[in-house]
């Protein structure tokens, strides 16, 4: 599929379903890595993320239109058009449109669980503790409450 044809597919669900033409463009975009499409406030074009046809097949593809769509109706229309809105959620359901897309099977496999690791810093004056995710230079950075040389006592992973 291309971008003419992701056009006319829109255009087509855009009437068929919602009632209301759409009047803007819709285009694959390559560079979409976390959503399956998105909606552009100032230009209202809409943007599919063409992974999720190549990997879940045109009914993924169909859902993630009449969500765009929802948020391109909503907003034209001046009603609530976010996530968290009434309106968005109460359109969703009436079209039959998913909330989120579903995770991508090539992203399912990425995803491992790292452990995380707790730092604990001291204070070498006024033994004040510090626990922090991320290290510190404690050759820049010194005690918030007295100003005293700081030193790294443990670190501490979780899984």
């Amino acid at each position: 599929m291309n971008d003419l044809e992701l056009q006319a597919l829109v255009e087509n669900i855009s009437s068929e379903i919602f009632g209301l033409p759409f009047k803007h463009k819709a285009t694959f975009n390559s560079r979409l890595r976390t959503t399956g499409g998105r909606y552009l406030l100032g230009t209202h074009n809409i943007e599919i993320n063409k992974r999720y046809l190549e990997q879940l097949g045109k009914e993924e593809l169909i859902g993630i239109i009449k969500h765009e769509l929802c948020h391109y109706h909503l907003h034209l229309e001046g009603k609530g058009h976010q996530h968290r809105d009434t309106d968005f959620k109460l359109l969703l359901k009436k079209v039959g449109a998913p909330r989120f897309c579903s995770q991508l099977p090539e992203e399912a496999k990425k995803t491992k669980r790292s452990a995380k690791k707790i730092l604990f810093y001291q204070c070498t004056n006024c033994r004040l503790t510090y626990q922090r995710k991320r290290s510190i230079d404690t050759s820049k950075y010194v005690c918030g409450k007295c100003r005293g040389r700081l030193k790294k006592v443990k670190e501490v992973l979780l899984r």
